[in-house]
């Protein structure tokens, strides 16, 4: 992902190489994924961390974007989307909450298969 105040809706997988998590926190696989394609700039995984100087985070908690978006149809797919296509501004869900406006498109740093690995991954946090 690219640094700056943009809302990043990154969101990562329960299952890594086809394999369950007991614990996604701990998924090194998963975290060495997020890191190289640039997404712990704007993200967190924990809830409650502050962005830089204090402010609001940039990006959304991924434990938050788990919350908002567990359990829902299409989920997988529509964060897909988010992360390699950018998020609309206008119709955030996370306004007031993170410093950053909306997600860039991250298609030139993430596949689409592992943008995909990485929303599953998030949406198994707690």
């Amino acid at each position: 992902m690219h640094h700056g105040r943009n809302l990043s809706v990154l969101v990562l997988g329960l299952v890594m190489a086809g394999t369950t998590l007991a614990d996604p926190k701990a998924d090194t696989e998963a975290l060495k994924l997020a890191t190289s394609s640039g997404c712990m700039t704007c993200h967190s995984i924990e809830s409650g961390k502050p962005g830089p100087s204090g402010m609001k985070p940039i990006g959304p908690a991924w434990q938050d974007v788990a919350r908002q978006y567990k359990g829902k149809p299409g989920n997988v797919e529509f964060l897909t989307r988010v992360v390699l296509e950018g998020s609309n501004p206008y119709s955030s869900h996370w306004k007031d909450k993170v410093s950053g406006l909306s997600m860039p498109p991250n298609a030139v740093a993430i596949t689409e298969g592992n943008a995909r690995k990485l929303v599953s991954w998030i949406l198994a946090l707690n």
